[in-house]
C-alpha cells in the first residue's frame, strides 16, 4: 500500500494560537453556526463572501459542490451547486475586529483564496466520505487527540498549535471528531496550490 503523507503539508506560516481562539470565542457570543441547510453533523461560520452578497454564505453555498461514492454499488454522484470561489473576496464586516482579520490579510497575501470559514465538527461525529474541486487549508484552533482527517488511506491529526496546514481535498477524504469536545478549523480554499 501507497501511503502518501504529501496530501498534508504544513507550510512556513505560523499563528498565535491564544488570539486565534480567543477571536473564535468572541464570534461565538453573537454568531451560530450555519447548517448549510439542514444537513446534520456539518457547522461553518463563514468570514467571507461574495461583496455584497449576504447569501452567498447561506444554505448549500455554505458547504459548496462536492461528489461522494453513497452506497455499496461506488457510482460517484455529485451533491449542493458549483460555487465561484474566487468571488468570496469580501471580508464580513462583523469580524473586522478580530484576529481572524489579521489572519486574512496574511493568507490573501500568500495564496488565492476562495471561501473562508470556521468550521465545526461535533463530538462523535464524521464528515461524509468524499472529494472537493480544490484542495484546503487548515488552521486547527480547538482540537482533540481523536480528531483525525482521512484522505485516501493515510489518517493525520492536525495539532492546535496555529499551525497552517494544506491538505489535498481534491481526493476521497473524511474528517471526524471522536473526541468530547468540538473540533474547530478555520478551513479556506486555495485556489493556487497544486499537488504533485
Amino acid at each position: 500500500m501507497n501511503l502518501d503523507f504529501n496530501d498534508f503539508q504544513k507550510q512556513d506560516l505560523k499563528f498565535d494560537i491564544t488570539k486565534l481562539q480567543k477571536a473564535y470565542y468572541q464570534i461565538i457570543k453573537s454568531k451560530k453556526f450555519e447548517d448549510g441547510g439542514g444537513i446534520a453533523n456539518f457547522g461553518a461560520i463563514s468570514l467571507t463572501q461574495i461583496p455584497g452578497d449576504p447569501d452567498s454564505i447561506k444554505g448549500s453555498k455554505a458547504r459548496g459542490i462536492f461528489w461522494t461514492r453513497p452506497d455499496s454499488t461506488g457510482k460517484e454522484v455529485i451533491r449542493d451547486i458549483q460555487i465561484d470561489e474566487s468571488a468570496y473576496s469580501e471580508f464580513i464586516v462583523d469580524y473586522k475586529d478580530t484576529y481572524f482579520k489579521e489572519v486574512y490579510e496574511k493568507l490573501s497575501s500568500k495564496y488565492k483564496l476562495g471561501r473562508v470559514r470556521i468550521l465545526l465538527k461535533k463530538p462523535r461525529t464524521t464528515l461524509s466520505w468524499h472529494r472537493d474541486p480544490e484542495p484546503r487549508l487548515h488552521i486547527p484552533i480547538i482540537t482533540n487527540p481523536g480528531a483525525i482527517m482521512v484522505i485516501d488511506n493515510v489518517a493525520k491529526h492536525m495539532p492546535a498549535d496555529g499551525s497552517v496546514w494544506i491538505t489535498n481535498n481534491t481526493k476521497y477524504h473524511n474528517a471526524f471528531n471522536g473526541g468530547e469536545e468540538d473540533r474547530i478549523h478555520l478551513v479556506a480554499c486555495v485556489l493556487n496550490h497544486k499537488f504533485n
